[in-house]
């Protein structure tokens, strides 16, 4: 009888370990390659990868309000150079295309506790 070869079994799918590459090697992108003054303090928080690995939506945070409207255009009109960069940087048959969005959950985080404290000292002065 043939011997049966199983392969170990990975702690979680290729699209998320491809997305951790992806999102790693994107904000390196950002911070040394994009050489884009009006760029501000920009987080590559998260990247979402399609099953098929042809598609990456990166999500990321910008630290000044007034700013994240033009950071994003910016970053969006960047696809170009980043994906590129990309190509030069991971050894994939397809390169992903890339799609930059605002990340939302820090705010979202930030508005939970700022709720959860105002329960605590109206519980407190009850």
């Amino acid at each position: 009888m043939a011997d049966i070869i199983r392969c170990p079994v990975l702690p979680y799918k290729r699209s998320q370990r491809v997305g951790d590459l992806v999102r790693e090697e994107v904000a390196d992108i950002i911070m040394y390659r994009l050489k884009d003054p009006r760029i501000g303090f920009v987080t590559v928080t998260g990247a979402d990868m399609s099953d098929d690995l042809k598609n990456a939506r990166i999500f990321v945070s910008i630290l000044k309000p007034e700013e994240r409207d033009q950071t994003l255009q910016i970053l969006n009109d960047a696809k170009p150079f980043i994906r590129s960069a990309l190509g030069k940087r991971l050894k994939m048959k397809f390169i992903p295309h890339v799609e930059f969005r605002l990340d939302t959950s820090i705010e979202y985080g930030s508005k939970i506790d700022s709720l959860l404290k105002k329960i605590k000292t109206e519980d407190e002065s009850s």
